[in-house]
């Protein structure tokens, strides 16, 4: 029985030992446990042997209906068989009324000498003292047998007490320890938690820098990509102007080339005609100083000079004009073949330009799509780690709640409990008081009845028992 109860009992005294109202539980329940346990088996024990006892009882009733049926068809059917005449029938009767009147009189005889020997009982001085006697050590029997009851009851409470505070200590150092061990649980739960969101924090911060700094890079690279398309510009707009300028150079170069020519003509006539006047002055000097025979020689020599001077002016003036167009043939030719060198080399640096232009502005557009590319992917990863941060909150917050319903079923669990254990013992004590007030009730009946016979006076006894001579 105490294997039974302690074995089932650390559930119900150990469970609430976590909470202050579970140990006020314990403290008031610890004094009436056991003996409500105690006359609770004693009870289920009386029950059982009283249902046993009423089984029994039903199943012989059964039996013995079952034989009186059979008998009373057996008599049916041999009074059917045997029908009696009416001088048997009345013999029998006859043989009936003597049995009957035998035993009843046995039964009179039987409840004078019953009555007799309480008569005898009453009346006998001796005897009244010896069943006094009796009594009284009866009574003296059953109140060591108390004592010794109760202190067995009480030695047997307090192993049990014992045994529950054993119970108790192992089961409260064993919540100690599932606490201790459910608390480094949770720490170890929050600092995962903490690490987790840690690293939350610092790839949400890598990755906001990432994008700051991708955001950087794009706008590097835009403006790099500006300042390739300005450059480009620029010098498509300084080929331009180059082009422009040759072409003035050009212009220039054979407008200066012909107003050279032209002011060397001038020159050259200027000087030329300077040389003639100074060849007329000093012709003329000679006509003064020479006498008139010499002026028509003079004259013609002078006509002949001239002619053969404006032959030479003529032929020179051919001849530069020839050298001239030469010249500017071979300068054409000459510019011709630096401009188709020029051009080929303008046209290649314009291609590698182009070329270089373009493999920059492609770099730059490789960079911008990886970098967009870099910005998606790190928006999804973001997105992810959102998804992933509610998820484990709502995780986290249904774990709580779990846990908050748990508690709140354990604690009403432990309530509903010690409640029941509470009226249990009130109804335990409450049918040890009265069963007590009965006891006292019985004794003091009995006491009083014993009084009253032993104050009898010996006038009252009127008759003596036969036997008593």
């Amino acid at each position: 029985m105490l294997r039974g109860n302690a074995g089932g009992t650390p559930s119900s005294r150990g469970a609430p030992s976590s909470t202050p109202l579970s140990r006020e539980a314990d403290g008031e329940l610890q004094g009436c446990g056991f003996r409500l346990r105690l006359r609770g088996d004693e009870h289920r024990r009386a029950r059982a042997a009283l249902n046993e006892h009423d089984a029994e009882l039903h199943e012989r009733r059964r039996r013995l209906r079952r034989v009186l049926e059979a008998e009373e068809l057996q008599l049916l059917q041999e009074v059917e068989e045997q029908k009696e005449t009416v001088v048997e029938k009345q013999a029998r009767m006859r043989e009936r009324v003597k049995e009957l009147k035998k035993r009843r009189e046995e039964e009179r005889t039987e409840e004078v000498e019953r009555k007799m020997e309480l008569l005898f009982r009453e009346q006998c001085e001796e005897l009244r003292c010896i069943q006094s006697q009796r009594q009284q050590q009866l009574v003296c029997q059953e109140r060591e047998a108390q004592v010794r009851s109760r202190r067995e009851q009480h030695t047997l409470q307090q192993l049990e007490e014992q045994l529950f505070h054993k119970l108790w200590e192992a089961d409260h150092r064993a919540k100690e320890e599932q606490e201790s061990a459910r608390h480094q649980e949770r720490q170890r739960r929050n600092l995962e938690q903490l690490n987790v969101l840690r690293s939350q924090r610092e790839e949400t911060e890598r990755r906001r820098q990432q994008e700051k700094e991708l955001r950087e890079e794009e706008a590097r690279l835009i403006l790099q990509q500006k300042e390739v398309l300005l450059l480009q510009e620029q010098r498509n707009q300084q080929q331009k102007l180059l082009e422009q300028n040759r072409c003035r150079q050009q212009l220039d170069r054979g407008l200066r080339m012909k107003m050279r020519r032209l002011a060397r003509e001038q020159q050259e006539e200027l000087e030329l005609d300077v040389k003639i006047l100074q060849q007329m002055e000093e012709q003329q000097k000679e006509e003064q100083q020479q006498a008139g025979q010499k002026k028509m020689e003079l004259w013609e020599s002078q006509q002949t000079h001239r002619q053969h001077l404006s032959e030479e002016l003529e032929r020179r003036r051919k001849e530069e004009k020839e050298t001239e167009q030469l010249l500017e043939e071979k300068l054409r030719e000459v510019w011709t073949k630096r401009e188709e060198k020029s051009r080929l080399q303008r046209e290649a640096r314009n291609l590698l330009m182009e070329q270089v232009m373009e493999a920059r502005r492609l770099q730059i557009q490789n960079k911008l799509d990886k970098s967009r590319q870099k910005k998606a992917e790190l928006q999804k990863e973001r997105e992810e780690l959102c998804r992933a941060t509610e998820e484990s909150k709502i995780k986290e917050a249904e774990e709580k709640r779990s846990r908050r319903c748990a508690a709140v079923a354990y604690r009403d669990d432990l309530q509903a409990q010690i409640a029941e254990q509470q009226q249990l013992c009130s109804v335990w004590k409450a049918q040890e008081d009265r069963e007590h007030r009965q006891g006292l009730l019985l004794e003091e009946i009995y006491n009083r009845r014993r009084d009253q016979v032993l104050a009898e006076p010996e006038s009252h006894r009127t008759s003596r028992h036969p036997f008593r001579h």
